[in-house]
């Protein structure tokens, strides 16, 4: 028997997922490059889908989720990295069917490892997690397609949750004017703290209209919600402006006419975090789109509190992000 860790398992018994802080062996751990000392990791909605057994995220447990992880590399078989190296692996197949960050230990391939850069800390870099890389991957393309300050409003839907909180805040720190959209009217004043300029309901969204286009609002937009959230949003979008797409928390759907991307010239952007390789923008984090006084995003919580995390994720009553201290 190898070394004992503790870890979060989550059992399918019965019809039900159940999830437990467990030790487990070194020797369970896949085959891969690095074996990485996990300190922090981080909360996503993938990782509570994956805490409550959807197969369309982890296809068998017994496992043990968790798409982030920062830590220190306990041994290493390959020659970019070597013990005592502190790292960052964010996305790929951690957490999903390989043995995940909820865990004191991790084995990975080299190729998804990230050093950590000079200006970031690990625990800054779980503050961020998959939420803020993908916040920022947003920013990134919207500002590569030619969206500037100048250009006038940019919308940033499921503004309360992770990646919606991060673009809200990065844009703000560029100088961009930012409209959130929230299904949580109640936090006007906490999304302003964060740099929203206006905060409109999400209901304002959320039912079909018939109309092709609507009146235009909106320079560019980051939507985290998809279907009849996302269609409006696009129909409301300014001549030649863009939309960055990256998540489906209201529907994976959108039923639309051609008539946004032909009559306005709106385009639709695909933001993937999670096979992309994330040394470039990890490391525009730590410049770039680096904000202060970051523990304001986050709440900081042990392995044994996941279960409650996951349970308010999945009910919509989380508030920005959690931070998980692993050891």
């Amino acid at each position: 028997m190898g070394k004992l860790f503790r870890a979060v398992v989550v059992e399918e018994k019965e019809n039900r997922y159940d999830i437990t802080v467990k030790d487990r062996d070194l020797d369970s751990l896949p085959q891969g490059d690095l074996l990485i000392r996990v300190y922090y990791s981080s909360i996503n909605y993938k990782d509570a889908l994956s805490c409550t057994g959807n197969k369309g995220v982890t296809k068998n447990y017994p496992h043990t989720p968790g798409i982030d992880a920062a830590g220190v590399v306990e041994e290493s078989n390959c020659e970019d990295f070597k013990k005592g190296d502190e790292v960052i692996v964010i996305g790929f197949d951690l957490g999903m069917n390989t043995s995940g960050g909820f865990a004191e230990y991790i084995r990975v391939p080299a190729s998804w490892v990230v050093r950590r850069p000079e200006n970031l800390t690990l625990r800054e870099s779980m503050i961020y997690g998959t939420a803020g890389v993908t916040a920022a991957l947003c920013v990134d393309k919207l500002i590569s397609y030619g969206i500037s300050k100048e250009n006038g409003k940019i919308a940033v839907s499921g503004a309360t949750g992770g990646v919606g909180l991060f673009s809200v805040a990065i844009l703000h720190k560029l100088g961009f004017t930012v409209s959130a959209i929230t299904g949580k009217i109640s936090e006007t004043e906490y999304l302003k703290s964060f740099g929203a300029n206006e905060v409109i309901p999400r209901s304002d969204f959320e039912q079909q209209s018939p109309k092709a286009l609507l009146k235009p609002q909106f320079a560019a937009a980051i939507d985290t919600l998809g279907g009849e959230v996302l269609v409006n949003i696009i129909k409301s979008i300014n001549y030649s402006g863009a939309v960055a797409a990256c998540g489906m928390a209201f529907s994976p759907n959108i039923n639309l006419t051609v008539f946004p991307f032909i009559l306005r010239g709106v385009s639709l952007l695909g933001v993937d975090s999670v096979e992309i390789k994330k040394h470039d923008i990890i490391n525009k984090i730590a410049v770039i789109y680096k904000l202060e006084n970051l523990d304001r995003f986050a709440t900081e919580i042990t392995l044994f509190d996941i279960p409650e995390a996951v349970n308010n994720i999945l009910k919509g009553n989380a508030r920005g992000r959690y931070l998980v201290k692993v050891s």
